[in-house]
């Protein structure tokens, strides 16, 4: 049936529609002036903030009307006067009318409405793209020094990562996910020495090996020792401890990997990749890089040092990449290890750090470009900090103190559904206060609830359905008259711009958009519900009632899936 093609993708939406519509009667006015449209200029569709202003809006007769030597209402009048039977001509469009100062508001037919759900319904997945064209992209996450449990800043940066993800795959990229091992670093040794002490305090001989000054002071590293007591008795007491040492700091970093392991399982992440930075130098890949650096005469020798040339790319000062002992900066590695992202075929690459390395970001899409790739081909979010709030007051968070809150702890108290919808209420970059008391609240003030809930109220419907003998009706069979009701045209109109809202979240790297568009769809659901009878009406509205409630359920339950959020069927 006409128009249905229209909304299987973003590329079809009703808003390219119209901006086709737009631009091709504004360059025929512009042609007739003999005029032409500024370069690069493209009539953007809005949907009007206010009621009685139709349903999509352009002011684009505003933005040329000086350029087209004509006032902003004769211009709109004109393109108005162009458009009405072309746009008519295709039944999606009822009436175009000039408004203001020289608006152009667009009223949309039941047609394109019936077509809405028929694109849902039909469709084999509704909303999807194919933007990213099958290139590759890896999105690297979390990536904790495997040091101590995870926390909840972890857990925010692990749900942004994991929906970024599926967000970039269900826009036509094909994603990876991977996490970045920090086993060789000065953080490790010091874990291992941590260890060490506690396993000989616990012996009580804490004099034969002091625990550090800065070492890991958390309850896991008693753990930890308690642990190695058990599998290796006393037998450290007889050796040296340098000679027990790297036993340590290999036993704990395995430790603690395999419960980083476990959480992120049992969070619903699944990383296709756990890249160890260990192997980069097992690889010779460090060396390797810093000699491609020297060939790229981005690196340079000087003070028994190797530098990187920062100040080639805006940076105040060039910086070391390998010091005068010989011994590689994080730097270093880090382009190394980038460098071997791109080697092994990305054609882009994602990193998502906490907020405190903002500073960090210039220098490396500097090494990447030295390496031979575009800035662009490497994009950093930031995750800024989680305020768990507990009874009105804020827990407070440090790895050191031993006094964090390990995402483990919050998993058992509120769940994984609430805990990874929460962590995307808001932008990655935002800082985030998590209410634990509202997380397990099962009330419509819980933002994952109030969404779960339109979903299995949804299905609640069809098993009342069923029982009544009756079956969904066919897809193409949506009456018309459904949408006399207002609350029927809202909802569909927001199933309507679900591919665009993707499209525009997976461009913006946004997957906290996902939970706004999710919230605002159940919120239409619930007021179109209590508004209406879907069951025992008369059949033709019966029939397209139910065929928009299932189009509804459709999207939920796809914003849901690409949340890792359970969508229940009765709750």
């Amino acid at each position: 049936m006409e128009g249905v093609g229209l909304f299987q993708n973003v590329t079809g939406s009703i808003e390219n529609y119209l901006k086709a519509l737009v631009g091709n009667a504004l360059e025929n006015i512009a042609a007739a002036r003999g005029k032409s449209l500024p370069e690069g200029f493209s009539a953007e569709i809005e949907r009007p903030k206010r009621e009685g202003q139709g349903d999509r809006a352009t002011s684009a007769a505003m933005q040329l009307a000086k350029s087209m030597a004509a006032s902003p209402k004769d211009l709109a009048a004109e393109v108005v006067a162009a458009l009405t039977k072309a746009a008519k001509a295709g039944g999606l469009v009822d009436k175009i009318e000039v408004a203001g100062p020289g608006f152009i508001n667009f009223f949309l037919s039941k047609k394109w409405l019936q077509n809405v759900i028929r694109g849902v319904l039909s469709a084999g997945e509704y909303g999807s793209s194919n933007t990213g064209a099958g290139r590759r992209v890896q999105v690297e996450f979390v990536s904790a020094n495997p040091t101590g449990p995870l926390h909840i800043g972890h857990g925010r940066g692990a749900a942004v990562g994991d929906v970024l993800a599926n967000l970039l795959s269900f826009t036509g990229w094909k994603a990876e996910r991977e996490y970045y091992i920090n086993d060789a670093g000065l953080q490790m040794e010091i874990l291992g020495r941590s260890t060490q002490a506690r396993y000989f305090e616990l012996q009580g001989r804490s004099e034969l090996a002091p625990f550090p000054e800065n070492g890991y002071k958390g309850d896991y590293i008693y753990g930890l020792a308690q642990d190695a007591i058990k599998r290796e008795k006393d037998r450290f007491l007889f050796e040296a401890l340098g000679k027990s040492l790297p036993w340590f700091k290999r036993f704990a970093g395995e430790a603690i990997l395999h419960g980083i392991r476990r959480d992120m399982e049992d969070f619903g992440v699944r990383f296709d990749v756990w890249f160890s930075e260990s192997s980069l130098y097992e690889r010779n890949l460090v060396s390797e890089a810093m000699k491609h650096l020297k060939r790229r005469d981005y690196a340079f020798e000087a003070d028994g040092a190797v530098w990187f040339k920062t100040s080639d790319f805006a940076d105040d000062q060039d910086r070391v990449l390998i010091r005068n002992s010989g011994v590689p900066t994080y730097f270093a590695s880090d382009i190394a290890y980038h460098k071997e992202k791109f080697d092994r075929g990305f054609d882009r690459v994602i990193d998502i750090w906490g907020a405190d390395h903002h500073g960090y970001i210039p220098r490396m899409k500097a090494g990447v470009e030295a390496i031979g790739r575009k800035p662009e081909d490497l994009d950093i979010l930031l995750i800024q900090f989680v305020n768990l709030v507990r009874d009105g007051v804020q827990v407070p968070m440090s790895t050191r103190s031993g006094q964090f809150v390990p995402l483990r702890d919050v998993l058992d108290e509120v769940g994984v559904d609430a805990t990874r919808y929460f962590f995307l209420t808001r932008r990655s970059d935002s800082q985030l206060d998590f209410d634990l008391e509202l997380a397990k609240r099962q009330s419509n003030d819980n933002p994952v609830y109030y969404v779960q809930y339109a979903h299995a109220r949804i299905c609640s419907v069809m098993r009342e359905l069923r029982e009544r003998g009756g079956n969904l009706p066919a897809a193409f069979d949506v009456s018309p008259s459904v949408f006399e009701d207002e609350e029927a045209r809202e909802l569909t109109d927001c199933l309507a711009v679900f591919p665009g809202e993707m499209e525009i979240a997976s461009r913006d790297l946004a997957p906290h958009a996902i939970t706004t568009y999710a919230s605002n769809l159940a919120g239409r659901f619930h007021a179109f519900y209590n508004a209406n009878r879907i069951l025992g009406e008369a059949a033709p509205i019966e029939a397209g009632r139910l065929l928009l409630t299932e189009a509804a359920r459709v999207v939920l339950a796809r914003c849901l899936a690409l949340l890792g959020v359970s969508a229940p069927e009765r709750m």
